[in-house]
């Protein structure tokens, strides 16, 4: 009966999978944004080449 209630008190292992999901969503975030800025990027320098040319 001990041993049950020393895994309920336990909060290591659910800080643990907090943290994953904090990594988790700012990855998805860094993800967004990077393709966001791709696509301008890539829209910039499709625009200097055509007027190059």
């Amino acid at each position: 009966m001990q041993n049950i209630r020393k895994f309920i008190r336990n909060s290591k292992g659910a800080t643990a999978i907090e943290y994953g999901l904090i990594a988790a969503l700012i990855a998805v975030a860094a993800i967004a944004a990077m393709q966001g800025l791709g696509n301008n990027l890539s829209s910039t320098f499709n625009t200097v080449s055509t007027k190059l040319k």
